[in-house]
């Protein structure tokens, strides 16, 4: 940005080492003054040198124990000769089928980094029955599995390592012979992983799993499935003297500042588009990081992953909308990127720089909406409903009716009397959405990959209504836009898709099941979103053979 910037309809560019931003803006005056704002503050220094007082008083005690990210892709280089002498060493025992077992950022961001480098690695992040028993039963002879928790009591996880252990002794394996732990130091797993034998890495302790990409969470089961990190850590090096400089010229200002100030505009929702980006899933990574760091305290923005501009399901950006497109196709395409809101941005950059710059505008954007971008206070209430329910302190609820296959729930006091069907309950919800500021969140606690063809209703609704749409899949989306659906701004109307599995999987050596536990995960979280006034609706469907009836509802 020069000291002359276009009209306010213009973009402008910011040109760094292998990485371009292109920014639009509705009022240039309110903008070039926050990034200015910004600049003068030295937020960008002050962030790259730890300073926990960027949020405010009420955060630092927070954010003095979460800022270890900014100088990852320079601290994370001593984890690359670890990661490949193992990788050897498991290649060499036919070991070529690596499965990563966690949760939101310790799942995600391994995900979009295999995906662009073209290798395999299965991501189990669900505790459904069908897609846990899928994962465990093939290819046991050659699967090496990685277990990755911050916090070490992920439930989760620790019932997905438990079925991975059981198989491995009943096929007559050594669990420690195939099981590798990712964990932050001092936690109950690294103990109990020690006293078991398993090889463990252990990440940064001051670093949020959100903001975890370039930590061992990102890196270990990445370099195990084969991807090359030491690249990744290169891009965000290459990025990082960038986004620490005190300019405005600097991406992360520009990109934080956008967000921080379109909020403040009322655009509090964020499309994200992929433009030829060759790392599929990057939105999914950058929802749950944008998601849980500032959908907090009534505020927050909302990440809406939308359909490639390639794909004839695109949907256009609503007035309340930031529109980013992220990829190198933007020059080509920028009519049809035109954000309605006037508030958006491209960005074209390697995957390393993406996730850094978008690492540092999530922070900066935290300081400009007024909240700590390192908490995430509502997380803990849906987790604290599921064991409830699985103690047996919480309440069964039993629908409301049932149309065929599906059975009808609806949190009390919005459904309107006289409702029969499944197609009507859900026309109730959707007319109960705020035409300028709502939104629908769809959560489908299925196995997601046999039932991938559900997320086909994200483009559907968002047609329908004309309102922004989100897709998640249960439970883990719980660590990503659950925090914003209970801690944001109250817009949002919730449905549910839940189901009955194949056949059900015991948790070994615990008192439930798998299914038991994502029911009483997606039971929770309706609980606790209906207890803060948010409409839920919850279709549960009698056989996975019966989900076509509730594409017919939604479509």
């Amino acid at each position: 940005m020069s000291d002359h910037p276009a009209p306010a309809t213009g973009w402008h560019l910011a040109q760094g080492d292998h990485h371009e931003l292109h920014v639009g803006y509705r009022d240039q005056k309110v903008y070039v003054a926050a990034v200015r704002d910004l600049v003068d503050a030295k937020v960008a220094s002050r962030l790259a040198a730890g300073d926990h007082t960027l949020w405010g008083p009420a955060a630092e005690e927070e954010a003095g124990k979460r800022l270890g990210w900014v100088g990852l892709s320079r601290s994370s280089r001593d984890l690359i000769s670890d990661i490949a002498e193992l990788e050897v060493e498991l290649r060499e025992r036919d070991l070529f089928r690596v499965v990563l077992c966690g949760m939101g950022g310790s799942s995600l961001a391994p995900e979009v980094i295999c995906r662009s480098n073209e290798v395999e690695l299965v991501v189990l992040d669900s505790s459904d029955p069908d897609f846990v028993r899928s994962a465990v039963e093939q290819r046991l002879d050659e699967t090496v599995v990685v277990v990755s928790s911050k916090s070490g009591g992920t439930v989760e996880t620790d019932s997905q390592r438990r079925a991975f252990e059981k198989a491995f002794t009943d096929a007559g394996i050594d669990p420690a012979d195939r099981i590798v732990v990712v964990t932050d130091p001092g936690s109950p797993l690294e103990k109990s992983a020690r006293d078991a034998g398993y090889r463990v890495f252990l990440a940064e302790p001051e670093v949020g799993g959100r903001y975890s990409a370039l930590t061992a969470f990102g890196l270990v089961p990445s370099g195990l499935a084969g991807a090359n990190i030491a690249a990744l850590l290169d891009e965000a090096e290459a990025i990082r003297p960038v986004l620490e400089a005190d300019s405005v010229d600097n991406p992360a200002l520009r990109l934080g500042a956008l967000l921080g100030v379109a909020n403040q505009a009322g655009a509090d929702k964020l499309a994200l588009a992929n433009v030829g980006a060759p790392y599929a899933g990057f939105g999914d990574w950058v929802e749950q990081l944008v998601a849980e760091s500032t959908g907090k305290d009534g505020k927050g923005i909302l990440p809406v992953v939308v359909a490639s501009l390639d794909s004839p399901n695109f949907t256009p950006s609503t007035d309340d909308e930031v529109l980013v497109a992220f990829g190198p196709g933007h020059a080509e395409r920028a009519d049809q990127i035109r954000p309605a809101s006037g508030w958006g941005a491209t960005i074209d950059a390697p995957l390393g720089a993406q996730m850094l710059l978008w690492e540092y505008a999530t922070a900066i954007a935290g300081r400009l909406i007024g909240i700590n971008p390192f908490d995430q206070p509502d997380v803990e209430s849906a987790k604290a409903a599921a064991r409830e329910m699985l103690d047996g302190g919480g309440s069964t609820p039993e629908p409301v009716f049932t149309d065929g296959p599906i059975a009808v729930y609806a949190s009390e006091g919005w459904l309107p009397e006289g409702v029969s069907t499944a197609a009507d309950a859900v026309a109730a919800l959707l007319d109960g959405l705020d035409a300028e500021h709502g939104y629908v969140a769809v959560q489908a606690y299925l196995d997601r990959h046999r039932d991938a063809r559900l997320a086909e209703v994200r483009d559907r609704l968002a047609v329908r209504t004309g309102r922004p749409v989100t897709f998640g899949w249960g439970p883990r989306f719980l660590h990503s836009t659950g925090q914003y659906h209970k801690g944001g701004p109250a817009t949002g109307v919730y449905l549910q898709v839940t189901g009955q599995p194949e056949a059900d999987l015991a948790v070994p050596d615990r008192p439930f099941t798998f299914h038991e536990f994502i029911t009483a995960q997606a039971v929770g979280d309706g609980q606790v979103l209906a207890a803060k006034g948010r409409p839920v609706l919850r279709l549960h469907v009698s056989s996975p053979g019966e989900l076509d009836t509730v594409l017919g509802v939604l479509g």
